[in-house]
C-alpha cells in the first residue's frame, strides 16, 4: 500500500464522487417525482394510464440499468434523439428508480386507511387535496424504510455508468488502474468513497425511520 499515490488521488476521486453525487441525486429526484405520479395514478385507478404505468413497472424492474443506458445513450441517436452521457445517466436512473418508488409508495398509500379519504371529502376538499395533504404525507412515512433502501439501491448503480464513459467514482478507479496498474491503492479509494457517499444515506434514514415511528406509535 504507496499512501503516496492515495493521497496524489484523492483529488481526481473527489472530483468523481461530486459527479456521482450530482448524477445520482438528480436521477434520484425524478424517480420519486415519476413514483408519486405513478402511485397516485393507480390510487385513483386512472383507467388506460394505470395500465401504462403498469407495463413501465414491469419493463424497468426487469430489465438491467446497463440495458436501459445502453438503450438510451446508443439506440436512441439512431432515431435522432441524442443524449449526452450525463442526461443519460439521470434519465436512465431516475427511469430505473421511478417504477420502484411507484411500488414503495404504492404500498404505502394502501396502508392507509380508506375511512380517512373519506372523511376529508366530506369536509368539502377535493380529491388532489386529500391525496397530497392527508394521504400522501401518512404513506411516505409509512414507506420510509422502502424509500431509503430504493435510495441506497439507485446510488449504488451509479457504478454502471463508467460504461458510457462518464467519470464516476468506478470510471476513475478503472483508468487509473489502467494506466498506472496501482490496484490496491485504487480499489481502496473506490470502496471509501462509496463509503461516504452511503454510510450517511443509511444512517439518516435510520434515525428518521426511528422518529417517525415514535411519533407514529409513541415510544
Amino acid at each position: 500500500m504507496n499512501y503516496e499515490t492515495i493521497k496524489e488521488y484523492l483529488p481526481r476521486f473527489y472530483e468523481a464522487l461530486l459527479l456521482t453525487l450530482k448524477i445520482g441525486w438528480l436521477g434520484i429526484l425524478l424517480s420519486l417525482v415519476l413514483g408519486i405520479i405513478g402511485a397516485a395514478v393507480i390510487y385513483f385507478k386512472v383507467p388506460i394510464i394505470r395500465r401504462i404505468i403498469s407495463i413501465y413497472i414491469e419493463l424497468f424492474r426487469n430489465t438491467p440499468l446497463l440495458v436501459q443506458l445502453f438503450f438510451i445513450y446508443f439506440a436512441l441517436p439512431k432515431i435522432g434523439t441524442k443524449i449526452t452521457a450525463e442526461k443519460c445517466g439521470i434519465t436512465g436512473l431516475g427511469f430505473l428508480g421511478g417504477a420502484y418508488m411507484i411500488e414503495t409508495l404504492r404500498s404505502g398509500l394502501e396502508a392507509v386507511e380508506k375511512v380517512q379519504f373519506e372523511s376529508a371529502m366530506s369536509l368539502g376538499m377535493t380529491r388532489l387535496q386529500v391525496f397530497f395533504y392527508i394521504i400522501l404525507p401518512q404513506a411516505f412515512t409509512r414507506s420510509i424504510t422502502g424509500l431509503v433502501a430504493n435510495i441506497i439501491f439507485l446510488l449504488k448503480e451509479t457504478s454502471v455508468f463508467s460504461t458510457i464513459s462518464l467519470m464516476d467514482l468506478m470510471f476513475t478507479a478503472k483508468d487509473l488502474i489502467g494506466m498506472y496498474a496501482k490496484t490496491i491503492e485504487c480499489l481502496t479509494l473506490l470502496v471509501v468513497f462509496y463509503l461516504i457517499m452511503l454510510l450517511p444515506v443509511s444512517i439518516l434514514g435510520t434515525f428518521i425511520e426511528r422518529k417517525v415511528r415514535y411519533a407514529e406509535f409513541g415510544a
